[in-house]
């Protein structure tokens, strides 16, 4: 019954009920992360999920109307396959032992928890009081039972190791002294054999600090968990659990807090962008085919997929300047460059089971368009000649294949879109042929740098022209009104999905106008985002996502800022945190970790409107709201080099741009709002 119970209210949480003001959580003043202070505001469940190199969990924890913490461990393993060997065929494993049941008080156990505080900052760290009541229940039928110790228990994955770590820190909080039994315990499972491709795997939950403990009053205690698996008669591994904090921490601190940071006028903005750094970075397994970044959610791991990883987050990674997501950006694209082939057949739409398989469930999705995009995007903002050296074939191939599949209209044919026949796409839809136009864009940036034939980078920025008119002549329509954009010919109902040739540069003033009012207008705008498509009742945070930094790109950043700001706050104070979700009502809206890269290039390409150009330069079309005066963008780890971006309002509607080079005096540019920049970069690579 409280199994259910617990369900009833994840299921309640997950579908957004509650007002968009709401406000669960506070940005904790003393550090980076985000905390609940439990004042009686239960029963309350949510989800997490983290990740680490050979592990991820998705932790269901609440706090129930008796102020006591529950949870179940949802423990996955991306390099313990599975049959049969598909996408999802992780080994995964719920466990909800409950640790704390296992200890004594002078004999007793604990009871009638109290949550103090919930925290999430790189891990999840629970505060709470237990009490024990007396031996004796008819002598002391009538004791109230008195407070004994103080717990926080800190909970995270390893960096390296299969295993999910838990910390138990026990303060005696009595008035006398107290005799604390940590017992010895293991707790083992033998999967089947006929459902894994390697034969049983062993799960197990260990504890280490066993022991009898005498604390004084105030006096404190460690001990600790361990949650892993591994193959049938490997021995267990028994980390530090204290060296495997310390690791994830100085991950947490080192590339994300230290790399790319946020400064603007807003808070939440700013505490969100390093939350979904975060999430963006973590999720990267390192498999047999290299470091494959995991979109997560207890179903895509040890995988790529051309609109995740190619098209979402690749082109990310170069700006946070992390080394192992800039590894995992260019193992992703040199797989797909696996699949390269004379007759140009379509590409897979995800590479599976650590590089092993493909899936192409839903035929061609415009994948090829997803590829070109990001590979073009990425290799120009790496800034690195023979990572881009070795991308360039495929990004050929993948213009030549689209240009292939355009149809007598002139825009290009797809059997779906990314979203695999949930909803209608036609047999052209608006999001592929935009992404094609950009992609032709970026390669010819790119074939200049490499020095291709001036005829081949030519040919690019014409069919670029070409298709932008094409886009214009089929899918430009009024549509609800609204001077807008049709996903698909036929189409009559607005889809969230309009807002691509806003990212892009596609439209006039007009038709983009009219596209900003269709996005933020009742029939799509909600307060979880936007609807998919007019009059449903599913929204997807990636079209959110790509849609705020659309609007900044048009040119309209008071109503982007202020959309932004209301997003941000639910997503990382309100009652489902800390990062951009998948969908819903699909998934219950799971931390995919693509979406959180999507955040994060809201503010680098829609707020500061950088647009790659060059391995050293790029275009700078900032959009700033008026209420704010100064944003800065700190250690930008992109093109080769490491600077800052200083953008400030100054009289008579001017921008002054202040770019900082490690080293160099800095280099002041103005503009005037709407107006672009080309920056170029005069450090030696780095």
């Amino acid at each position: 019954m409280l199994r259910k119970s617990f369900l009833a209210v994840l299921l309640f949480v997950s579908a957004g009920l509650l007002p968009a003001s709401a406000q669960r959580w506070t940005m904790d003043p003393a550090g980076h992360g985000i905390v609940w202070r439990v004042d009686g505001a239960v029963p309350h469940a949510d989800h997490i999920e983290m990740s680490g190199q050979r592990m991820a969990c998705v932790l269901r924890w609440g706090v129930g109307a008796d102020s006591a913490f529950r949870l179940e461990r949802s423990l996955v393993f991306p390099l313990l396959r599975t049959v049969p060997n598909n996408t999802h065929a992780s080994l995964m494993f719920r466990l909800a032992t409950d640790i704390p049941a296992l200890l004594a008080i002078d004999g007793l156990a604990l009871q009638a928890e109290r949550v103090d505080t919930v925290a999430i900052d790189g891990g999840i760290e629970v505060r709470s009081r237990w009490y024990t009541g007396g031996h004796n229940i008819g002598a002391a039928r009538t004791a109230a039972a008195g407070p004994a110790i103080a717990m926080t228990r800190r909970i995270f994955p390893s960096r390296e190791l299969p295993v999910l770590c838990e910390r138990y820190v026990v303060r005696n909080i009595a008035r006398r002294r107290l005799t604390v039994y940590v017992p010895e315990f293991s707790q083992r499972f033998e999967t089947d054999p006929d459902k894994g491709v390697e034969g049983s795997y062993c799960v197990r939950a260990d504890l280490a600090g066993s022991g009898r403990y005498s604390l004084a009053p105030g006096d404190s205690l460690c001990f600790d968990a361990v949650f892993q698996a591994g193959r049938a008669g490997d021995g267990p591994l028994m980390p530090d659990v204290a060296a495997e904090y310390a690791a994830r921490m100085d991950f947490v601190r080192r590339d994300i807090d230290a790399a790319l940071v946020l400064e603007t006028p807003d808070p939440v903005i700013d505490r969100l962008f390093r939350f979904a750094k975060l999430r963006a970075a973590e999720s990267i397994i390192l498999t047999r085919g290299g470091y494959m970044h995991a979109p997560g959610g207890e179903s895509y791991y040890a995988a790529i997929w051309a609109n995740d990883q190619a098209e979402y987050v690749n082109p990310f990674f170069p700006f946070l300047g992390y080394d192992i997501g800039n590894a995992s950006a260019f193992n992703a694209f040199r797989h797909f460059a696996r699949f390269m082939n004379p007759g140009y057949e379509p590409l897979p739409s995800s590479i599976i089971a650590e590089g092993d398989d493909v899936w192409n469930g839903a035929g061609d999705r415009g994948d090829a368009a997803m590829i070109a995009y990001g590979a073009a995007r990425y290799a120009l903002a790496r800034g690195d000649r023979t990572e881009a050296e070795a991308l360039w074939p495929l990004v050929t191939w993948c213009l030549e294949y689209c240009r292939r599949q355009l149809t007598p209209e002139g825009v290009v044919a797809s059997d779906s879109d990314e979203l695999e026949g949930r909803f209608p796409a036609g047999r052209a839809n608006l999001c592929t042929s935009s992404l094609y136009y950009d992609a032709l864009l970026s390669a010819a940036a790119l074939g200049r740098e490499l020095g291709a034939p001036r005829s081949e980078t030519a040919r690019y920025g014409r069919q670029a022209r070409e298709l932008a008119e094409a886009v214009e002549r089929c899918f430009s329509a009024e549509v609800g009104g609204y001077h807008t954009y049709r996903y698909y010919d036929g189409n009559t109902l607005l889809r969230s999905w309009i807002c691509m040739p806003l990212i892009v540069g596609l439209g006039g003033r007009t038709r983009t106008e009219g596209t900003v009012e269709a996005l933020l207008g009742p029939e799509l705008l909600t307060d979880d985002g936007l609807l998919t498509e007019q009059g449903s009742a599913t929204f997807w945070d990636r079209s959110t996502l790509y849609a705020l930094r659309g609007i900044y790109r048009a040119g309209q950043a008071d109503r982007a800022t202020e959309f932004l700001h209301n997003y941000s706050e639910r997503r990382l104070l309100g009652e489902h945190v800390p990062y951009p979700i998948e969908a819903w009502p699909e998934g219950s809206q799971r931390h995919l970790s693509a979406e959180s890269g999507l955040y994060c290039r809201i503010i680098t390409e829609g707020l500061f409107g950088i647009r790659p150009v060059g391995f050293r330069s790029f275009d700078l079309t900032p959009s700033l709201p008026e209420s704010w005066n100064r944003v800065e963008l700190r250690r930008i780890r992109a093109f080769g080099s490491e600077f800052d971006l200083r953008i400030e309002r100054t009289d008579g509607g001017r921008l002054r741009i202040t770019l900082s080079e490690q080293g160099r005096k800095p280099v002041v540019f103005g503009v005037r709002e709407g107006e672009t920049q080309r920056v170029t970069l005069k450090n030696n690579p780095v």
